[in-house]
């Protein structure tokens, strides 16, 4: 009898979820029902919360106060004063970008890209930053990124240049392994097949998924088996195995968010970790570090009297003495050492200092909003090849050509074609071929004027028009729209770098010996990591329409 009444039980649930299935979406404004070509195809996408990208750990947002943390301003900077702020939630590396993450990437541009000494060249990492007359550190300049017992130590030597273009590629990469996983592109082991073997080589343009989204990568050998139903009804197709395809779209939620430098407040909140002392939106303890307490040395019985981040203690002092090493590291350490924060990050604090993506300016903390606060350089916008069919141009490299913005509203559609044409005739040369900035990824032009009105403007909205002119440069200050922040401290820093309020700046073209990154992406969606047994207000779901 028992038995009989689950498999009742399990019937009726089946009949449930197939009567459930069988009603169809409808618009709450206008009752036509959703996915259906019959009546024209209107889409409703299946609402997720997305999944962090490889790499990545979901960080809750919330309110804290921006340079609370910083108890003394012993360099007299005055440049994080306390200010309340809010980060929205976002995802950040787990690590730093470690040097095995590095060589994935230079070894893609050598099978990519395999005659492109230039780009090559650009992509290494400055190993001279090891380099020192009154030292001898000559043995990491040859094996600190290449020998497989640093694999897992963090990539450095990298300028904020190298590492925005880093976080492209990794983006492009991470959006194509999940199309052809999924078969929306043709299969890795389909591609290998047709080139021969050559797994993972590109015969034609590499992936980039701003192109791919615009529908600019599709055809043969290109098109995956298992690419989605295309319901428009204008779309070329029969029915059931005939039926029209179409790419992935950003409204089918698949492809991730792109990877980028963490903002400055981001970097700073997801170091403090405050979600580890906070009850009922009670912070009980502030703190110095990304830890509990005053100190650098664990409280816990079994680890008691340990460093908890890789720093220097003193001059001259980088690890402690012989056969009892304070913190277990000379130079850098494994990206996994020592115990991560509430948040799940390790080495958040010292390490290596890591590059965030703000500008530097003193005052930053008076002049940013407190929602996500950023101060960034430009506007840019992706430059069309041909604007009555809205396809981007691309660079040697396949990736979209950006140029800076000459408005930050957006433009009526005549001005905008407008607009277009004229900066692609004044960008191309007397030939009409090759754009002037194609010669690099992620270039943009020079464009000092508004090609319709041809009057100088600067596209600098975020630095709310911050003078461009670089004549003191150098000579009176260090700081431009090329000096970027930097956080955290490092291996050859004294304990009061580690405090995530603290700021230093470098030009974004340098390199360091203890400077590395990590990136970050945006979240989209409910902002709220674990809602389960969490208190929440009903909500009720709309009831479907039936004409009569």
């Amino acid at each position: 009898m028992k038995v009989l009444t689950n498999t009742a039980l399990v019937m009726l649930g089946l009949v449930v979820m197939l009567s459930s299935c069988s009603k169809k979406q409808q618009s709450q404004k206008t009752g036509l029902s959703y996915n259906d070509r019959t009546n024209g195809g209107y889409l409703r996408y299946r609402q997720s919360h997305p999944t962090p990208g490889p790499g990545l750990v979901p960080i809750e947002g919330g309110t804290f106060v921006l340079g609370g943390s910083a108890d003394q301003d012993v360099t007299y900077e005055y440049n994080n004063v306390r200010r309340r702020v809010t980060v929205p939630s976002f995802y950040m590396d787990e690590t730093e970008v470690s040097n095995q993450d590095w060589l994935d990437y230079l070894h893609w541009i050598n099978i990519t890209f395999p005659n492109d000494n230039e780009l090559y060249y650009n992509a290494l990492p400055d190993t001279l930053v090891w380099r020192s007359p009154l030292s001898y550190n000559d043995v990491y300049v040859d094996n600190y990124l290449r020998h497989p017992a640093f694999q897992d130590y963090p990539v450095v030597g990298v300028t904020w240049e190298q590492a925005q273009e880093y976080c492209v590629w990794r983006t492009d990469r991470t959006n194509e392994n999940i199309l052809r996983e999924r078969g929306n592109l043709v299969t890795w082991k389909d591609q290998a097949k047709s080139q021969g073997g050559a797994a993972g080589a590109n015969s034609g343009q590499p992936f980039n998924t701003d192109i791919y989204l615009n529908g600019q990568i599709r055809g043969q050998g290109v098109d995956g088996k298992k690419m989605l139903k295309d319901l428009n009804p204008n779309a070329q197709g029969g029915t059931g195995k005939n039926a029209a395809r179409r790419p992935v779209r950003l409204e089918d939620g698949i492809l991730k968010q792109g990877y980028r430098l963490p903002s400055e407040a981001e970097w700073e909140y997801a170091a403090l970790a405050l979600a580890g002392n906070t009850q009922f939106e009670n912070i009980n303890d502030g703190r110095v570090y990304p830890w509990d307490g005053l100190g650098v040395r664990s409280p816990n019985r079994k680890t008691r009297g340990l460093i908890l981040a890789n720093f220097k203690r003193g001059a001259g002092d980088n690890a402690g003495v012989g056969g009892g090493l304070n913190d277990k590291a000379i130079i850098t350490a494994p990206v996994r050492s020592y115990q991560p924060n509430d948040f799940g990050l390790y080495n958040m604090a010292g390490n290596v200092n890591e590059w965030v993506a703000d500008t530097y300016r003193q005052t930053s903390f008076e002049e940013m909003d407190d929602l996500n606060p950023f101060r960034g350089n430009e506007f840019t916008n992706k430059r069309l090849a041909d604007p009555t069919k809205g396809l981007y141009a691309k660079d040697k490299y396949g990736r979209p050509i950006k140029d800076p913005a000459t408005s930050n509203k957006k433009l009526k559609y005549a001005d905008m074609i407008a607009q277009q044409q004229a900066q692609a005739a004044a960008i191309t040369n007397p030939a009409g071929t090759t754009p002037a900035n194609s010669a690099a990824p992620g270039a943009t032009t020079a464009a000092v004027k508004d090609p319709l009105a041809g009057k100088a403007y600067t596209p600098d909205y975020r630095d709310f028009n911050d003078t461009v002119n670089t004549a003191l440069y150098g000579t009176t200050t260090l700081v431009n729209n090329h000096s970027k922040v930097y956080k955290g401290g490092s291996w050859n820093d004294l304990s009061y770098w580690m405090n995530p309020a603290t700021r230093r700046f470098a030009d974004q073209e340098s390199a360091s010996a203890d400077i590395g990154f990590r990136c970050a992406m945006t979240m989209v969606g409910a902002p709220e990591i674990n809602p389960q047994g969490k208190p929440h207000l009903p909500v009720k779901k709309a009831k479907n329409y039936k004409a009569r």
